[in-house]
């Protein structure tokens, strides 16, 4: 369901409630796929993986939004890109968020030093947001995980 709530500075296009209800489950092939020399392939199913399991910690509160911006593309976030968002994981200093800053969704890297709350991008065509007392200023949760296509 799309959250029209927020608004963005332009690095978040849309924000989607996780729902437990549909379970995929997928073959897990055993097999490590070598990425030098090729070898013979295994053939044999180890066993079933739902994606949940590995990419969900805590169901009510993950959400998944789409990236919609270039701000964060030196971490290899593109536009299009799935982003999975976890708001009970605690916001520490180097981790990716989404903050609401001045009543806008932002995605960047969280840093703290010395008291001090910085928005930082990962593009020098950027400029860091230096977050200041009297701002509006909410970090709304924490990337996970990032999903796209090759």
């Amino acid at each position: 369901m799309k959250n029209e709530r927020f608004k963005t500075d332009g690095s978040i296009r849309d924000i989607y409630k996780y729902s437990e209800l549909k379970k995929l489950k997928r073959p897990l092939i055993g097999a490590l796929v070598p990425a030098g020399f090729p070898s013979p392939a295994q053939d044999y199913i180890e066993g079933l993986l739902d994606l949940n399991e590995h990419l969900i910690r805590h169901p009510s509160s993950t959400f998944f939004m789409h990236a919609d911006g270039y701000s964060m593309k030196n971490v290899g976030i593109n536009p299009g890109d799935l982003l999975i968002v976890d708001r009970a994981v605690e916001a520490t200093s180097n981790k990716i968020i989404i903050a609401i800053v001045e009543g806008e969704l932002t995605l960047k890297r969280l840093k703290i030093e010395g008291g001090c709350y910085y928005l930082v991008p990962e593009n020098e065509e950027y400029s860091p947001i230096v977050i200041e007392e009297d701002m509006d200023f909410v970090i709304w949760g924490v990337v996970t995980y990032v999903i796209h296509p090759l």
